[in-house]
């Protein structure tokens, strides 16, 4: 029994994000966010297609239809067929060579999936919605995304120690005013 066609579309989708996975990690071996964006250019030149197609097949507003599906096939030597079908985590490491061959010879083969590259849907959803931001309002996005991951990633502060004994009054204070003081750096005087 044929797939229903969202079932085909979701699957050319997946398709064509593992074929853009492969042309990356034949093409470079530890991208980063400006090397990508290159790549998603490079790629969608190599598949004659223009990157904003390609952007909008990734953000799901436009489908891989028949035809597009055999020239992705055909571009990136694939079996007539192959964007229609669905392949596992064990057919990838093929395609990958495949691809490797086909970008960069010399290129060794992935052995397993970046942890920078979006695993399912949810992920692929976020870092499509996070470039679109970026894209549009490139300062404000860095500025904001910082933030962010500034607060979600800073440790949560220690907690304070427990009390000490204390010394004699006058002494335990000019220790802790002195420890303080080893930490602190002079200030400037102000030029006039």
């Amino acid at each position: 029994m044929p797939a229903a066609p969202r079932d085909v579309a979701q699957i050319r989708l997946d398709n064509a994000m593992r074929l853009f996975e492969e042309f990356v990690s034949a093409t470079v071996k530890h991208p980063d966010a400006a090397t990508l964006r290159g790549l998603e250019r490079r790629f969608a030149e190599h598949l004659q297609i223009q990157p904003s197609y390609w952007s909008q097949i990734k953000g799901r507003s436009r489908q891989i239809g028949e035809r597009l599906a055999r020239q992705f096939e055909q571009l990136c030597q694939k079996q007539p067929g192959w964007m229609d079908l669905a392949h596992g985590a064990a057919a990838a490491a093929p395609a990958v060579t495949t691809m490797a061959a086909a970008f960069a010879p010399a290129a060794p083969a992935a052995t397993e999936p970046s942890p920078s590259t979006p695993q399912d849907d949810d992920e692929r959803f976020i870092v499509g919605l996070v470039l679109t931001y970026y894209r549009r309002h490139p300062q404000r996005a860095r500025t904001r995304l910082l933030d962010l991951l500034g607060e979600v990633l800073t440790p949560e502060p220690a907690p304070p120690p427990p009390p000490k004994a204390k010394a004699p009054s006058g002494q335990a204070e000019l220790d802790e005013w002195r420890k303080l003081q080893s930490g602190i750096a002079p200030l400037k005087s102000k030029k006039r």
